[in-house]
């Protein structure tokens, strides 16, 4: 996992009481074109990306990539959950050397309101804080996505910094397994 560390990738798929999370699978390409389709789940990302686009461009076995899961719910993928490493020269960048990563998730609007996404993601910091022992992760949302807000309390993420960007007030935490259970 060279854009993290030194981690062996894939894992192999890590369950919680509900879901799987794993690589992503051939099968999983028509959730990730509804996913980035979405006019929900891109309301405070810049808006979706136009459909027929979609077709074209996904690749067949989209995400396939280290730090990359797919939000598994009963055999069907809900969502996905990545960890790429935190470019230093955006804002909200705690210190260059800490070599912290970023986390990101997107869940599909029909899996909404149902806790999935708190749950995954707290199973891929978990699975993270066990890989690279004390590396911080960051997560930025925009201050008026309330759910995010709402979810990177939940997780554990502790606020840094507000600063404007894409003209939105954004909102940048940090999370470490040093000071958060996970």
């Amino acid at each position: 996992m060279t854009e993290l560390g030194p981690v062996a990738w894939p894992p192999a798929p890590i369950r919680t009481e509900r879901l799987v999370l794993r690589g992503s699978e051939a099968g999983d390409r028509a959730a990730f074109v509804e996913l980035f389709a979405s006019p929900e789940v891109h309301t405070y990302l810049g808006g979706p990306r136009p459909r027929d686009e979609l077709e074209r461009t996904v690749p067949a076995v989209p995400g396939r990539r280290p730090g990359f899961f797919v939000i598994d719910l009963d055999g069907a993928m809900i969502g996905m959950v990545k960890l790429d490493r935190h470019d230093a020269e955006s804002p909200g960048h705690i210190r260059p050397d800490l070599g912290e990563a970023e986390l990101g998730y997107l869940i599909l609007p029909s899996a909404w309101g149902r806790g999935y996404g708190a749950e995954a993601c707290a199973a891929v910091l978990g699975w993270f804080a066990d890989a690279l022992p004390g590396t911080s992760v960051v997560l930025r949302t925009r201050t008026a996505n309330e759910r995010s807000m709402r979810l990177a309390e939940k997780l554990g993420f502790t606020e840094v910094e507000r600063f404007e960007d894409f003209g939105a007030e954004q909102w940048f935490g940090v999370w470490s397994s040093v000071t958060s259970s996970g």
